[in-house]
């Protein structure tokens, strides 16, 4: 009887340490990965920094953002998952901190797109009208309105869980997700409500301003002048709603997850740790892909400072 109990408590002691080991495992590879990615984008923004050519152009400017909010989003993301393997449950005010800045870049990246798409549309469709349309002062204000929008999308949960819950909540301990502080169901019917929207809006946008530099470029292919221009732009902004696709993902994880957790019922862990690195770590390489290794400019200096 006690060499059975023995052998009881051996068996879930070796469970215990696989369940650890596992989770360690998981934890490195996301965090590498995640400097990996960081320390791309972080030498985009320095590149960005040191050369003044690119201050002067919008597109540069909209893309130097994108990329900032990229690392803000995957530096949140990974915080969270790191303290949630290691504390499990933290305070509700460091956690609601943390998911303000994920959820506030979150909803810049389909704006910005979106914004890029248009900064595409208007070089290859008004080329002569472009540095009168798309001047640095506009694209900083816009930027501003993205951030404006974002805040205050996210300001309206923090408020609805500051009337509805009890004042004590803030110093309490939770496992920090967004489903279990925006829990109200006025806030889940405003998320989705702005989630709708916002991609309705951006999708028009992007098959708007494909449609018009997909008919720009046949139509520089019929009068045989040069399409170069207008084919990169179709190409980028096809790398746009690829972007975009990943982005709705993110809205989307939790039911990824739950299907594949029951084909796969052993593996729930593993499905949950490969559903993050697909839906929030790999989406934040498709900026340097789009810009930092097709741009030619942009690549020509990038390449000095990657390696070093």
């Amino acid at each position: 009887m006690n060499s059975s109990s023995h052998a009881h408590n051996v068996s879930i002691s070796q469970r215990n340490q696989d369940a650890f080991n596992s989770s360690v495992i998981r934890m490195v590879v996301v965090l590498t990965l995640g400097l990996i990615i960081n320390y791309v984008n972080g030498t985009m923004v320095h590149t960005f920094r040191k050369h003044q050519i690119f201050y002067l152009n919008p597109r540069y400017i909209l893309f130097i953002h994108l990329v900032i909010n990229d690392i803000i989003q995957l530096t949140t993301s990974i915080t969270l998952l790191v303290l949630a393997n290691i504390f499990y449950r933290i305070n509700v005010s460091l956690c609601c901190l943390i998911l303000m800045f994920a959820i506030f870049t979150t909803f810049n990246t389909p704006l910005n797109l979106a914004v890029m798409a248009v900064e595409c549309y208007i070089a290859v469709c008004f080329p002569l009208r472009h540095t009168e349309f798309c001047t640095i002062k506009r694209t900083y204000i816009i930027i501003g309105w993205i951030w404006a929008m974002s805040v205050i999308s996210a300001l309206i949960d923090v408020f609805i869980v500051a009337a509805t819950e009890p004042g004590r909540l803030f110093n309490n301990v939770i496992y920090c997700a967004k489903s279990n502080l925006f829990r109200h169901p006025v806030s889940l019917k405003k998320r989705e409500v702005s989630y709708i929207l916002c991609m309705i809006a951006v999708w028009l946008t992007i098959f708007y301003t494909y449609s018009k530099i997909f008919v720009a470029a046949r139509a520089a292919k019929t009068t045989k002048t040069s399409s170069g221009d207008a084919k990169k732009a179709r190409n980028t902004i096809v790398l746009h709603s690829f972007q975009l696709l990943l982005c709705m993902l993110t809205y989307v994880s939790h039911m990824i997850i739950k299907a594949m957790v029951t084909l796969f019922p052993k593996n729930p862990r593993e499905i949950a740790t490969v559903c993050y690195i697909f839906v929030h770590v790999f989406p934040r390489l498709i900026s340097p892909i789009v810009y930092g290794l097709r741009d030619k400019t942009f690549k020509q200096y990038f390449k000095k400072y990657v390696v070093c």
